[in-house]
């Protein structure tokens, strides 16, 4: 027979049930506030770089290395072999065009012009010499031609005298052959002189001709050895800095080595270097950007050095402002190839959030909260980066910061 529960123990049947639903509850709600904790974070605002997105142009970089040299740098050479005589000025000091730098010993290059300028003058004589003789030889030639024609003449009316009197019967006809004779003879000799006339004439101004090119030929050495001569002193061939001078007194130097270098500080190009990898971006005309400090000055690819060294390829960079007052010689620049360009892009200030990832986890501040969303990285730029495939829009405010040890959460609180 079954016995009636009790009041009391079933009042504490109760209180067990509803303390297990209380635990239970607790359970649930420490359980909730463990992953509320985990999902959402409290952090100082001020702990974050924040940038609002913009439409602007965009463009893909690529970065390299970059040295500011002299735009102009002249290398003075020496005119002939010889000694130092003097150096009349250092390396860092400025100069005007014509300014004296050097001397140099011009002894042998004086004795040398000398004797040239001596041979000059000998041909010149020989020249008026042949001149004088060949004026002589064809005036000679041109009387005993005149003289030959007055024999001609003298000679035909020798034969028609003949022929004449011939005919009356007081000449016989041998006389008369002899008459023809006479005058054919002297017709060949007269054709032998006008020959000789016009050879002599063509002879002699040949050798002539010869001559006249022979002393050419020494006054183009004159002049040569009288500008080197002039050149021994050896002058700025324009204004600019000289960057190296050799400094060695009695050095001896040979004709086409190096004296003085001078540099043109006023304006400037970059010699820039960048990975093999990108090799098919340096060309040519391409755009180009350099950063100094936080200015950026605009050039273009001007030349391409053909070899690869240490797995880098060189590159020459002209820039738009080449006397800009922040350049300096031996400078280190960043410089940035442009290798795509894109304008009324959807773009977010460069910042540690981005690792490089095509697609790009990112804060989005609204109100007190930053929320994840996601956006695909399209051009990469020095300042920008351009987003794609995104729900963020203009004017939206993005945490820039490095945001990894906040990954794993959805939502971060702001402070």
């Amino acid at each position: 027979m079954d016995k009636p529960i009790s009041k009391s123990t079933q009042t504490r049947s109760r209180l067990r049930k509803a303390l297990r639903w209380v635990l239970i509850l607790g359970a649930v709600a420490a359980l909730f506030l463990i992953l509320r904790n985990l999902l959402k974070t409290r952090v100082e605002a001020t702990d974050f770089q924040i940038a609002a997105i913009e439409l602007g142009t965009i463009e893909n970089t690529i970065t390299a290395s970059g040295l500011v040299v002299p735009a102009f740098e002249q290398q003075v050479i020496s005119p002939i072999s010889t000694s130092v005589k003097e150096v009349l000025l250092r390396s860092g000091d400025k100069v005007e065009k014509g300014d004296p730098m050097m001397l140099l010993d011009d002894e042998f290059i004086r004795l040398e012009y000398e004797s040239l300028e001596d041979q000059y003058e000998l041909k010149n004589n020989k020249i008026t010499r042949l001149k004088y003789e060949y004026d002589k030889n064809i005036k000679d030639l041109d009387y005993e031609n005149k003289i030959k024609n007055l024999q001609l003449s003298s000679l035909e009316s020798q034969l028609a005298d003949a022929q004449r009197l011939q005919e009356i019967g007081s000449a016989t006809q041998e006389e008369v052959d002899q008459a023809k004779l006479n005058l054919e003879i002297a017709q060949l000799e007269k054709k032998k002189l006008e020959n000789e006339l016009a050879f002599s004439e063509q002879v002699l101004a040949g050798d002539k001709r010869n001559l006249e090119l022979e002393a050419r030929m020494e006054q183009k050495k004159l002049k040569e050895l009288q500008r080197k001569l002039r050149e021994t002193k050896v002058t700025a061939p324009r204004a600019g800095v000289i960057t190296w001078i050799s400094e060695d007194l009695g050095k001896t130097v040979n004709e086409g080595e190096l004296l003085v270098r001078l540099a043109d500080l006023g304006r400037y190009r970059v010699e820039a270097s960048v990975s093999d990898r990108y090799a098919q971006y340096v060309k040519v005309g391409q755009p180009v950007r350099v950063r100094i400090n936080r200015d950026d000055l605009t050039g273009f690819v001007a030349a391409t050095l053909p070899a690869v060294e240490n797995n880098t390829v060189s590159f020459i960079v002209e820039l738009e402002q080449p006397d800009h007052k922040l350049l300096r010689p031996n400078m280190r620049v960043e410089v940035f190839l442009i290798s795509d360009r894109r304008e009324q892009a959807l773009r977010l200030r460069n910042g540690p959030v981005f690792t490089g990832a095509a697609r790009q986890n990112l804060f989005v501040v609204r109100g007190e909260e930053a929320i994840k969303t996601t956006a695909r990285v399209g051009l990469v730029g020095i300042d920008y980066v351009e987003l794609l495939e995104t729900d963020l829009q203009k004017g939206d405010r993005v945490i820039i910061s490095d945001m990894e040890r906040f990954d794993h959460l959805e939502r971060i609180q702001l402070q």
